[in-house]
């Protein structure tokens, strides 16, 4: 690879954050995942995660001790405070989900992601794996460069390209102090899991120190945009770049790395060698929302045979089809088709939607476009609103981060 390649490579990944629309998707696709299970599972909460569980606070007290494990459900065993972490668990998705700050909404559903599924991890099962490891990641992209409340009004904003900000950002600011009162609050009262340079995200680095890193960054670029728009803004941009783009890097390589992972291990199984590892969880009542149809396709030998092949072949392939767009295309049209049949067949639907959601990170960017333009025709259709004129070229500008946007 010549220097020039290398120079061109550092100057796109340094000059832009790349993936807005998948990353937008990982955004919306995941956060209405979570959202989904929090209210289907509303009437059980309290048995799942919280003082009716059969695994008791103490017993998630004594886990967490040995394991480390971020939960802010361990810094009080009252109902009341279970019920605001998973109050704020379901607010915080929906407004992730919408684009409304995403800084602050991807960082407070990321706690509440891990709150509620590290207090009670025996529940859990693939598709919380995703969500727990995603909303992990998510911290660190610009995902509300397009699809959002944010860029929206980021448009607003900016009437023009290039144009200065108008007003105060009030509303974050309002939010940044709030934020910044929670963690004091949390530092004084709660559970002493908030060290600083102990059992945080990354060794040597405590979850106060991470928490607090990310508050002082959010002021640190809004005083910035505001009294300082020139080299400084310039630099933080360069950072933000580098950093998000790292994050979509690495969740690439998370789906590449579970698929090849699982391939490679089900090759290793004999029922997966002979054909016929998908008859048996068709048979447990457990995994047979609708028994005729379980039984029916576990009937024929030939269908079960080639979708016990067809499921280890395309695994073990995809990380290698990325070589090639138009392969990796089919491909990942038929991963996701797998997982509509294993959340039909198995009744599995949020797992199976975690892992579309996933995939989604391959898709090209102008069938993303072309389908953010048809849901928006669609919603105009059901919902006609006046809209104010857009910028030049018909296409909102990508969200610029305020306070905590």
């Amino acid at each position: 690879m010549s220097t020039t390649s290398l120079a061109r490579g550092f100057a796109r990944v340094s000059t832009s954050s790349l993936g807005a629309y998948q990353t937008a998707v990982i955004r919306i696709g995941l956060s209405f995942t979570w959202l989904c299970f929090l209210l289907r599972e509303w009437p059980n909460r309290r048995e799942l995660y919280g003082p009716d569980s059969p695994w008791s606070w103490g017993l998630a007290r004594q886990l967490t001790s040995d394991n480390h494990a971020f939960t802010a459900l361990m810094w009080s065993d009252g109902t009341a405070w279970f019920e605001t972490v998973y109050a704020l668990a379901v607010v915080s998705a929906a407004l992730l989900m919408l684009g409304w700050r995403t800084r602050t909404m991807s960082v407070i559903s990321m706690l509440g992601v891990l709150s509620l599924q590290n207090r009670s991890i025996f529940i859990g099962d693939g598709g919380d794996n995703v969500i727990h490891l995603m909303a992990l990641y998510t911290v660190f992209t610009r995902c509300g460069q397009v699809w959002s409340l944010d860029a929206r009004r980021a448009a607003r904003r900016h009437p023009r390209p290039g144009g200065a900000a108008d007003g105060t950002d009030l509303t974050g600011i309002v939010l940044w102090t709030v934020c910044g009162l929670a963690l004091i609050a949390a530092q004084v009262f709660a559970h002493p899991s908030l060290s600083w340079t102990a059992d945080g995200p990354l060794p040597g680095l405590g979850w106060a120190t991470a928490l607090w890193g990310l508050w002082l960054v959010h002021g640190v670029w809004w005083a910035v945009e505001r009294y300082a728009p020139g080299e400084p803004r310039t630099v933080l941009d360069t950072l933000a770049h580098l950093v998000h783009n790292a994050a979509l890097l690495v969740i690439m390589a998370e789906v590449c790395l579970i698929y090849a992972t699982a391939g490679w291990y089900k090759i290793q199984g004999s029922r997966w060698q002979d054909g016929t590892a998908l008859y048996y969880p068709m048979h447990i009542d457990y995994f047979a929302p609708w028994p005729s149809l379980s039984h029916a396709l576990a009937a024929g030998g030939t269908i079960v045979l080639l979708l016990s092949y067809g499921t280890v072949a395309v695994q073990v392939a995809f990380p290698f089809t990325l070589l090639n767009r138009k392969v990796k295309n089919v491909l990942l049209a038929l991963m996701m088709a797998e997982h509509l049949g294993i959340a039909v067949t198995l009744g599995l639907p949020f797992f199976s939607l975690a892992m579309i959601v996933a995939d989604a990170v391959f898709l090209p960017t102008p069938f993303l476009i072309r389908l953010g333009t048809a849901a928006g025709r669609a919603r105009g259709s059901l919902f006609p609103r006046r809209t104010g004129p857009l910028p030049a070229g018909g296409e909102t500008e990508p969200a610029t981060r305020t306070l905590v946007g």
